[in-house]
């Protein structure tokens, strides 16, 4: 060859982790873990409630809807329960008079449960009777 000899060289660290290490990695890994199971836990419980209160809303709005064109809110209260897939919304319809152009405020009350709490949706609007009763002639043929 050409004269020059190598050494082997000694190894002065392993490629590895100490045990400090591992026990520091560890430690962090119990901290984090359980950390993001209940980050992900409670995330999926606001994302039932969500869930729910929309559906909520919507029952609240078809109530509203409902109570307009059948002008069954002139009794004042009205209550039942509507049932969508397996889930119960119970609500309340009530009417009060407003303070001008003798309108009333109806407001649609729906309570569902969700996580085992109760929870209520309110939904109002404004409704005059009299206008109802009496059609200006919108849409008609003329």
């Amino acid at each position: 060859m050409n004269g020059v000899t190598t050494a082997p060289v000694a190894r002065r660290g392993a490629a590895g982790f100490t045990l400090a290490e591992v026990l520091a990695a560890l430690m962090f890994l119990a901290i984090v873990i359980p950390t993001a199971v209940e980050a992900l836990h409670v995330a999926t419980l606001a994302g039932e409630v969500a869930a729910r209160k929309s559906e909520a809303a919507r029952v609240a709005d078809r109530v509203l809807n409902e109570s307009i064109v059948t002008t069954n809110w002139v009794s004042g209260v009205g209550s039942g329960t509507v049932t969508e897939g397996i889930l119960d919304f119970r609500w309340r319809l009530t009417a009060q008079s407003w303070p001008q152009d003798s309108m009333q405020l109806l407001t649609a009350e729906v309570a569902y449960t969700a996580q085992g709490k109760n929870y209520t949706v309110h939904l109002s609007t404004l409704a005059n009777y009299q206008t109802l009763a009496t059609p200006s002639g919108v849409g008609s043929a003329q």
